[in-house]
Formats: structure tokens, sequence, C-alpha cells
């Protein structure tokens, strides 16, 4: 079974960005869809964003659309996702999350969809 280790979480100031990483440590393509959740304290796990692994289609939620991207990196089996103009509310533990199974649009942001998850990487947001 692959391991997906995420970094890249750290304090910024509201308006900052960054960009986490998840890595796979088999190979990328045995996975089909990956995504990464966050969640808050107090809060439920929830989806941010997913891409198609191998395709050109990629999800977002409501509240990071037009701010966050998620990419992947077949050479170094690694998925991004690079956060701009964050808000306080952004906030959290980002997870990395892997299916072998196709993402889907009615679906992508529930966790039962996928099987693997990262250990999480934290993001800390001042106002």
């Amino acid at each position: 079974q692959a391991q997906l280790v995420e970094s890249g979480g750290t304090a910024v100031q509201a308006g900052g960005s960054l960009r986490l990483s998840c890595v796979v440590s088999g190979y990328l393509f045995s996975y089909t869809c990956m995504a990464w959740f966050r969640q808050a304290p107090g809060k439920e796990r929830e989806g941010v964003a997913a891409i198609y692994i191998g395709g050109t289609s990629t999800y977002y939620s409501d509240s990071v659309k037009g701010r966050f991207t998620i990419s992947q990196d077949d050479a170094n089996n690694a998925v991004y996702l690079q956060l701009n103009d964050l808000k306080p509310e952004d906030a959290a533990m980002y997870y990395c999350a892997a299916s072998r199974l196709k993402c889907r649009s009615i679906s992508w942001y529930w966790r039962d969809e996928y099987t693997d998850w990262g250990q999480g990487t934290k993001v800390t947001v001042s106002s």
C-alpha cells in the first residue's frame, strides 16, 4: 500500500499564499482520483479539491474556487494544492486522500470515496 506524505503547511498572514505537497511513496498512477480535505478544530473534515489522475478534470468546493488550484506532478509522484488569497477561515489541518476509483462530480468530496490518507499538514492563517 502506498503512503501519502503531505508537507508545506505553515503559518501565513491573510492574503498570503502557500503550496501544499502530497507525495505518493509508490506510483502516482496507482490512484485514479486524489483530493485534498481539510479539518478545522471542532468541524467536520471537508473536501477542498480533487483531481482525476491522468486526466484533466478538477473539482473544487465553492469556498475555495478561484483561490486554490490542484495539480499533479507525474515526474515526482505528487499532487499539489496552491492556496492563494488565504483567509482566516482557511486555517485547518489539510489532508491528502487517494482513491483507485474515478473522481465523480457528485461525490468527490465524500470521505468514503477515498481509501488512503496522509497524516496531514497544518495551515494557520492570521488576520
